[in-house]
C-alpha cells in the first residue's frame, strides 16, 4: 500500500530560478531531475570542492548499507526518513521491503518536487506501507502527528536523518529536533545519521568556502559541523559499531574506501 498525506496539484513553493538542494543533489549522484540553475550551481560547487560528488554517492550507498543492517540484522520493520530527497534507485522502501515485505516506510520533506516524485515513484510491496508527508525537519512535531497515520509508535522505528540536520543552522535547535523525534519513539529505536563535517583531519575545512557560495546562491542554507557537536545528536543513544566514521567507511567491509567529510552513525535507543 502506498499513500500520500499531502493536498493534490502543483505547488506555489516551486522556483525553478533558485537552485535547490534535493536538485542539487540528485544532479551530482547522476540523477535527471534536475534544472539548468541547479546544474550551474552545482557544477560551480563541485568545482570548489570536487569531493561533492564522492560525498553524495557516500552518503547514498551509506543508506543501503544501513538500511540492510537495520532490516536485515535488527530485525526492524518501520522507517521515519526525514529529508528523503528526490527517489533514485535503492530508496529506502525498496531495501526495506525486499528483505521484509511487511515493512512500513514514511518519507518526509518538503520540497514540491519531491513530493511531485513521492506520488509516482514511492510504491511499495502489497504486504507493507510506503508513505509520504508533506512537511518540514523543523517542525517535528507536524512529522511525528502525521508520520502516526502509518507508523506504529509503540514498536521500534529507524528514524534516518541523513544529510538534513545540516539545514537547521542552529546546532542547538537541531539538538531539539533530534530529541523531540527519539522521544516519541520506544526504546530499540535507531538513529540514522549523516551530516557534513568541516573538520581538517577529513578535508572538511573545503566545504567552508563552498557553502557559503552555496548559501549565495541556492536554497536552503547549509551548514557543516565539527566531530564533537554531530555526535552531540545522539545524546541519550547507545552508538553502534563502528561508531561516529566518514560515512564511506561504516561497514564497508575490510576494503575500506576514502574518508570523505561526511560522518555517519548508526544509535539505538536503549530499553
Amino acid at each position: 500500500m502506498s499513500e500520500s498525506h499531502t493536498p493534490p496539484g502543483g505547488s506555489p513553493r516551486l522556483n525553478t530560478a533558485v537552485a535547490h538542494n534535493a536538485r542539487v543533489w540528485n544532479y551530482w549522484i547522476g540523477g535527471k531531475d534536475n534544472y539548468e540553475v541547479d546544474q550551474h550551481v552545482g557544477e560551480h560547487v563541485a568545482t570548489m570542492f570536487p569531493v561533492i560528488r564522492d560525498i553524495a554517492r557516500a552518503d547514498r550507498e551509506f543508506l543501503g548499507r544501513a538500511v540492510r543492517f537495520l532490516a536485515g540484522e535488527r530485525g526492524v520493520r518501520q522507517f521515519l526518513d526525514i529529508g528523503t530527497g528526490l527517489p533514485t534507485a535503492e530508496n529506502t522502501h525498496e531495501i526495506a521491503q525486499r528483505l521484509a515485505p511487511e515493512a512500513r516506510i514514511v518519507y518526509v520533506d518538503n520540497d514540491p518536487i519531491v513530493l511531485a516524485h513521492a506520488r509516482t515513484l514511492l510504491t511499495g510491496t502489497s504486504e507493507g506501507v510506503t508513505d509520504y508527508v508533506d512537511a518540514d525537519v523543523h517542525d517535528p512535531d507536524a512529522i511525528l502527528e502525521r508520520a502516526a497515520r502509518s507508523l506504529d509508535f509503540t514498536r521500534p522505528v529507524a528514524v534516518m536523518m541523513l544529510g538534513i540536520l545540516n539545514f537547521v543552522l542552529d546546532t542547538d535547535k537541531a539538538r531539539h529536533i533530534v530529541g523531540r523525534v527519539m522521544e516519541a519513539v520506544p526504546s530499540g529505536s535507531f538513529l540514522v545519521l549523516t551530516h557534513p563535517t568541516f573538520d581538517a583531519d577529513l578535508g572538511g575545512e573545503g566545504q567552508i568556502p563552498a557553502m557559503k557560495f552555496w548559501n549565495e546562491n541556492a536554497t536552503p542554507p547549509i551548514t557543516a559541523r565539527s566531530r564533537a557537536d554531530i555526535t552531540a545528536f545522539l545524546e541519550g543513544l547507545e552508538l553502534l559499531d563502528p561508531g561516529m566514521v566518514p560515512c564511506s567507511q561504516w561497514r564497508a567491509g575490510p576494503d575500506l574506501p576514502a574518508a570523505v567529510p561526511q560522518f555517519g552513525a548508526v544509535a539505538v535507543k536503549p530499553w
